[in-house]
């Protein structure tokens, strides 16, 4: 039998090859299938690489069987796969794993693809917006409450509030800068400047939450194809590097969380940091889970851009912008650009497009010097501040 020491394969460096986006916005006519399809097509053909040459494949949430029945609409027959479900985090958790797999040889190429028509299955009542998320195990002792999602990030957002003095003006900065940032991306949902004042006085959805402190409801799909080092010389686009990440998770009862102004966020980041060699000051740019305006607030501070309490203050003054001192959710984030459900793909594919140089004439971030961005970092939350999934990209 021969040794590990044998049969160990050589760590290899890992690149995120190719990205697109499906139409996203209103797509009335449209199944979430073709959305993955649509999406895996356009980022095979961003990289140069034909499907052929993918044997790996994450999805999740479509389907009895996710990934098998993605797979095989696409037609194809992968040898690794991983269908983790942990909410908006998923993807960078995947991607993670992915990446970890073609490090040591296990696939040389996955595709991440998601794909969800959340907003027409809506409008057309093939859906409810039921956010209680069933009364089974640990949740039965919270729905009976009426405990929504919502509700359990508004408790978080009134905590931050109550212990550091956060303000309902900072928060509303969040979704005005994110507005702002969508101003120029023609696949937004919703371009329209916005004021702090349109915010406040918006109808109340969960206090302090008024309708500008939520994500949008939105259709859309997107892919990242991540390979490894040996297939860059065959890419047509500019390889991204995927310098490190980290994942961690931390409750659903919210009896069981033990702080609510620490996300888990501040594990994930740490150890993605740390994998990565560098540190949150030598980042250019931030792509942060934001279905509500608290979640990027507190992930700023839980990934070290500021220190804890100190977030209400560190989001004002224009700083979240794309010219700003840190631009965040350059694309408008879930707030303004598009929300299907599981965002944390869509911060993946903006984060490359970034630091390619392709984001286009006005949403381009560039730095001080005029130069591209080097660095960027993705880091995703699901459930209520349940998971966490962070990953540190870089152009060189």
């Amino acid at each position: 039998m021969p040794s590990a020491s044998s049969t160990h394969r050589p760590t290899r460096r890992v690149a995120v090859a190719g990205v697109a986006l499906s139409d996203v916005g209103r797509v009335d006519e449209a199944t979430p299938y073709a959305l993955h399809a649509q999406a895996a097509r356009r980022a095979l053909a961003d990289a140069g690489l034909d499907r052929s040459r993918v044997d790996g494949l994450a999805s999740t949430g479509l389907g009895t069987l996710a990934p098998v029945e993605v797979a095989e609409y696409l037609g194809m027959r992968p040898t690794w796969v991983d269908s983790t479900s942990v909410g908006g985090s998923t993807w960078e958790v995947m991607a993670a794993h992915a990446a970890d797999a073609i490090a040591r040889g296990q696939a040389d190429a996955v595709l991440l693809v998601y794909g969800s028509t959340a907003r027409a299955d809506l409008k057309a009542r093939r859906r409810t917006a039921d956010l209680s998320f069933g009364a089974r195990g640990p949740l039965q002792f919270e729905v009976p409450y009426g405990h929504t999602l919502i509700a359990k990030y508004a408790m978080a957002a009134r905590r931050h509030m109550h212990q550091y003095g956060t303000t309902l003006d900072q928060l509303a900065q969040v979704a005005v800068q994110a507005r702002a940032n969508a101003a120029t991306n023609p696949d937004a949902m919703y371009r329209d400047p916005i004021t702090v004042d349109d915010v406040l006085s918006g109808p109340m959805v969960a206090d302090p939450f008024t309708k500008l402190h939520c994500c949008v409801r939105s259709d859309g799909g997107c892919a990242v194809l991540l390979v490894a080092e040996d297939l860059v010389p065959d890419l047509a686009a500019r390889p991204v590097w995927v310098l490190g990440s980290g994942t961690a998770v931390s409750h659903t009862s919210m009896s069981a969380w033990e702080d609510f102004t620490v996300s888990p966020a501040a594990v994930a980041g740490r150890t993605a940091f740390a994998r990565a060699g560098v540190t949150p000051q030598d980042i250019d740019l931030a792509q942060l889970y934001d279905a509500f305006t608290y979640m990027t607030l507190v992930t700023l501070e839980d990934l070290g851009f500021c220190a804890k309490g100190e977030g209400g203050a560190f989001v004002g003054d224009g700083r979240l912008l794309r010219d700003g001192e840190l631009p965040v959710n350059t694309d408008g984030g879930g707030l303004s650009a598009c929300h299907p459900g599981m965002r944390g793909l869509f911060l993946l594919v903006e984060a490359a497009r970034q630091l390619r140089g392709e984001a286009g004439e006005g949403r381009q971030v560039r730095r001080r010097d005029g130069s591209l961005p080097e660095l960027a970092v993705a880091s995703g939350t699901g459930g209520w501040f349940c998971s966490s999934g962070t990953v540190i990209l870089a152009r060189g």
